[in-house]
């Protein structure tokens, strides 16, 4: 089975397009079709939402695992009768004690233990309703076995915890999922999530890259059935916008619905402001605020308002 390529041989930029629409992977830079006739691996189903895609779902959990310490296991019952209901002697009894000691000392049975059980379950949930990969999952649950270990889960949420896990793990694999987004399907809300999040990266020493408002492109695009070329233009737009430094200390999900709402309109496939928040996640005052900006920065030929 081919693997989609990394880079363009042609120019070497890293900046690709998938277009499933019509089948091909080209680069964003020079414009070379690297391949053709992929295949989207997706459902058939069209959903525009989270809570869409949660409805239109027939799978359930993948059948993967992430702990494979953690889950069913064979409980041996204190030894007073066998299987025939006939009373177990002494020496058996003691001996029978013995395995039911070393297994429970094998099992998971600690506090640890029961806390990351809870904490895969809400890990399930959130990653099934977001659609995240496996695995950025095992990087979660890694991550969360870090804050645990360094007792940062002691005094706070489970949920907080793992939700600051999974963005945590999603930004070091570079998949295009906001705080906010996150946090959304959580009791603790934002704030609490934020708050564990920089507490994670200041007491465990995970290193993050910064994140690139190009990976929120494609998946922008794709939400609003958006052509490749639109999303070259997209991506054309922000590299501008970095070599004059309009995107230092901007959200990357809003600088990148800002620039697909530009390119949309340049191309003639033009979506409402409102449209590309929902899809970007992220209000329609960012958009507008980005939009500006880059307008103004870019002095492009396009009415401010």
């Amino acid at each position: 089975m081919s693997t989609l390529p990394e880079k363009c041989p042609v120019c070497g930029g890293t900046q690709l397009v998938r277009s499933y629409e019509r089948g091909e992977v080209s680069c964003a830079q020079c414009g070379a079709v690297l391949t053709e006739k992929i295949i989207d691996t997706g459902p058939e189903w069209r959903a525009f939402t989270p809570e869409e895609k949660m409805k239109r779902s027939r799978a359930g959990t993948p059948l993967i695992s992430i702990a494979p310490e953690v889950g069913m296991s064979t409980v041996i019952e204190a030894p007073y009768k066998d299987a025939f209901g006939r009373s177990i002697d002494l020496k058996k009894r003691l001996e029978i004690l013995r395995w039911r000691k070393w297994q429970i000392r094998s099992q998971a049975h600690s506090s640890m233990e029961r806390n990351l059980t809870q904490a895969i379950a809400d890990l399930e949930r959130i990653s099934n309703i977001l659609g995240i990969p496996t695995n950025v999952k095992e990087e979660a649950v890694d991550t969360y076995r870090k804050a645990v270990e360094a007792g940062l889960v002691r005094g706070r949420s489970i949920e907080s915890v793992i939700a600051a896990s999974i963005y945590t793990a999603c930004r070091k694999w570079k998949v295009p999922r906001t705080l906010e987004e996150i946090a959304k399907y959580t009791k603790a809300g934002r704030k609490d999530v934020s708050r564990c999040y920089r507490l994670l990266l200041r007491e465990t020493g995970i290193r993050i890259p910064l994140s690139d408002p190009v990976d929120f492109v494609e998946r922008i695009s794709e939400t609003l059935k958006l052509s490749g070329i639109v999303q070259k233009r997209a991506a054309e737009l922000i590299k501008k916008a970095k070599e004059l430094r309009l995107t230092s200390g901007k959200d990357p999900a809003g600088m990148a619905a800002a620039a697909v709402y530009i390119a949309a309109l340049l191309e003639g496939e033009k979506r409402t402001q409102r449209e590309i928040a929902h899809a970007a996640q992220v209000t329609e005052v960012t958009v507008r605020n980005r939009y500006k900006e880059l307008v103004t920065g870019l002095k492009l030929d396009i009415p401010l308002t």
